[in-house]
């Protein structure tokens, strides 16, 4: 797989910042949108070729909302070509939320004195699996504060032992990373507990907007350490990386610009783009007290996602449960395909929240934002969205069958990019959802999988056909893990 980045103003280099904000504004400011061009920017897309600065530039500037609808039907259409309709589940887990950082968006900022400070021990650490587990999730992505407590030595023994923990038919299968940049070697150090992908947000592109949200006497307060540590995971061998902006700092025109800005700098340095891109929005947080000057409404919201969709068809786009369940419902006709279930933010609260939902079901434990990073919108646990999912027909999925076979970073591309990826995707999702189906789901949510399973077995490609309805039944005879 060859990518042909274009040429930006600042050139590509490994290691070396590459965002010129006057060339963004300018791309902003002087592209023009017409009925005509965006149409032909929309059928660039759905052949599955990214999108320039240029071309991004007029989607954003299109305001007409019949062609609004046409960007996002447009979106709806090229996720159902590369995508089919699965939706990936997994959970966040928080291991600690010590901190030196002060963003001043954060619950977890240093100077919030309201925030209940905590790591997880190891033997907690392992309780919290072991609910999630019974629950059926398979995915997590573990989630540190910025602090020396959290080292590259501790953050692999964490991912260790998330892998090593067994209940039931339950089993942690990919662990990703969120946590602060590191140098070359401590990416090394990570890269070799077996993690998958590893998240970092600039949160904001933008380095003035970016030097006023975190000072710079931080570790975060370093714009142009952050902005190029994904080159140095590439380095150690991390090829697939998370990006993700933090949307309600700064105009958001910007920030689309430059995330597919660095989406160009990552295949132009490193023949790979994104694995994943995430999309969070600022969310109320402990002590939160911050301009909503830049904060985005939920229309220009689903606009921004279809943007991105079309912009980078071959990446995973994160929607988390930030958002509220109406708002993911919409979002993920858009492009979203990846989601989290059943998430609870409090460190260590899986264990206790499984313990009192097991004792009344009808018990739903309000939110304490001093002990959370910022506020849910979607707090239903992962049966609830799973149902919810089947009710649509769409295919919940664990699959983590591309991190074990090697189909990561470039060699992932060479499927995702041409639209191949569906072919294996969807038969792997069918095969988790079969799992889910036999150890986890109530009777009622069963019946619903398999009456998802047998509507998308006509979406599966014939070669896998048969021999993924042979391995159902090895699922049904108690075989687990199985993939192609």
């Amino acid at each position: 797989m060859q990518f042909h980045p274009e040429k930006c103003r600042i050139p590509d280099e490994i290691g070396k910042p590459f965002i010129d904000a006057d060339e963004l504004w300018d791309y902003i400011n002087n592209t023009k949108s017409t009925p005509e061009r965006v149409r032909e920017i929309i059928q660039k897309s759905l052949d599955k070729n990214r999108l320039t600065l240029e071309e991004t530039a007029v989607l954003i500037n299109t305001t007409e909302p019949e062609l609004v609808e046409e960007i996002k039907e447009g979106a709806r259409e090229l996720k159902r070509r590369i995508y089919g309709n699965r939706i990936v589940l997994f959970a966040p887990l928080y291991v600690g939320n010590y901190c030196v950082n002060n963003c001043k968006y954060c619950g977890f900022r240093s100077s919030n004195k309201e925030q209940v400070r905590t790591t997880l021990t190891d033997e907690e650490f392992v309780h919290n699996i072991e609910a999630l587990e019974e629950d059926g999730q398979k995915r997590l992505i573990l989630v540190y504060g910025e602090s020396p407590k959290y080292s590259p030595e501790f953050i692999a023994h964490t991912t260790k032992l998330a892998y090593s923990v067994k209940k039931g038919n339950g089993s942690i299968r990919r662990v990703n990373i969120n946590a602060a940049p590191l140098d070359v070697e401590g990416f090394r150090i990570v890269k070799e507990a077996g993690i998958g992908t590893y998240q970092i947000f600039q949160e904001t592109y933008h380095p003035e907007a970016y030097s006023w949200y975190h000072p710079a006497n931080t570790i975060k307060g370093n714009y142009e350490w952050r902005l190029t540590s994904m080159d140095r995971a590439q380095q150690a061998g991390i090829d697939d990386n998370g990006l993700g902006i933090l949307f309600g700092l700064y105009d958001w025109r910007f920030e689309v610009m430059a995330m597919i800005r660095h989406t160009n700098h990552l295949e132009a340095c490193f023949n790979v783009g994104p694995h994943t891109i995430s999309f969070p929005r600022i969310k109320d947080a402990s002590g939160l007290n911050i301009d909503t000057k830049y904060f985005v409404d939920d229309d220009t919201f689903e606009k921004i996602i279809a943007i991105f969709r079309l912009a980078v068809p071959y990446t995973g786009m994160i929607l988390t449960a930030r958002e509220t369940a109406e708002f993911r419902a919409k979002a993920i006709q858009y492009g979203i395909s990846q989601i989290d279930g059943g998430t609870n933010l409090q460190i260590g609260d899986y264990k206790y929240h499984h313990e009192e939902m097991e004792k009344n079901s009808d018990k739903q434990e309000d939110q304490n934002l001093h002990r959370e990073q910022f506020k849910i919108g979607d707090d239903r646990n992962l049966g609830e969205i799973i149902e919810e999912l089947l009710d649509g027909n769409y295919i919940p999925s664990f699959c983590t069958a591309c991190y074990r076979l090697g189909r990561t970073g470039e060699h992932f591309m060479e499927f995702s990019v041409p639209g191949f990826i569906k072919h294996y995707c969807t038969p792997n999702a069918i095969l988790t959802l079969s799992e889910y189906l036999v150890d986890y789901a109530t009777p009622e949510v069963a019946a619903k999988g398999w009456k998802v399973i047998e509507n998308n077995l006509v979406n599966v490609d014939e070669k896998f056909r048969d021999e993924l309805l042979k391995r159902i039944e090895r699922i049904k005879a108690g075989e687990r893990d199985l993939y192609f």
